[in-house]
């Protein structure tokens, strides 16, 4: 992406793309996308699974559900952490809107840590309720790690192809948290079972 197929598509139209959003934005955009900024930061996220994760704990009085929803927050921000050390890509060249973290463009951090919390607090409601109108409702929840990733186009911070590896970095952290912790077919420690043996 910075040295080999930087001069291939689609990596050659993400300038097009960034320049675009810059010339349309408007008082309102920059408000609604602001909000959105700072929905995936990282402390509106670490304050939201902390809280979410004790709320679980509570109500479900066992801790499973809250350490998915952490461990799935935290394997993302490991990945990210260790990408942005390997690939050291420059941000978009136009305004930016926001401060920049000393961390590369790729990937979006704030993109995948949303996608880690809110999509992986849906997919915990969504296997708790019972009503099937209210599954559907809390899978709305995934629609703020898209406007996450659309507000950081927008305000410069960040090329398509890194908010589409943030949703692919969320997403992966999430399927192997779910399998570890909310699968009721996987058990954890030793097995109790003991030999018998014939006399």
């Amino acid at each position: 992406m910075t040295k080999v197929l930087n001069r291939d598509w689609p990596f050659t139209i993400e300038d097009g793309v960034n320049r675009d959003f810059a010339a349309d934005r408007t008082g309102d955009w920059n408000g609604i996308t602001g909000f959105f900024s700072l929905v995936g930061s990282t402390p509106v996220i670490i304050g939201v699974t902390v809280v979410a994760a004790l709320v679980l704990r509570w109500r479900l009085r066992r801790w499973n559900e809250s350490i998915f929803l952490c461990l799935a927050v935290a394997c993302q921000a490991v990945v990210f952490f260790f990408t942005t050390l390997v690939i050291d890509r420059a941000r978009p060249a136009v305004a930016k809107m926001d401060v920049s973290p000393p961390t590369s463009s790729f990937p979006s951090g704030h993109t995948s840590a949303a996608v880690a919390l809110y999509a992986g607090l849906a997919l915990v409601l969504a296997l708790l309720l019972n009503r099937t109108w209210l599954k559907a409702a809390v899978w709305l929840l995934v629609l703020i790690p898209v406007a996450v990733a659309f507000s950081r186009l927008y305000r410069g911070m960040h090329h398509p192809s890194d908010v589409t590896a943030s949703f692919v970095n969320g997403a992966v952290c999430i399927t192997i948290a779910a399998r570890a912790l909310l699968d009721r077919t996987v058990r954890w420690g030793r097995s109790t079972s003991r030999r018998t043996v014939a006399t």
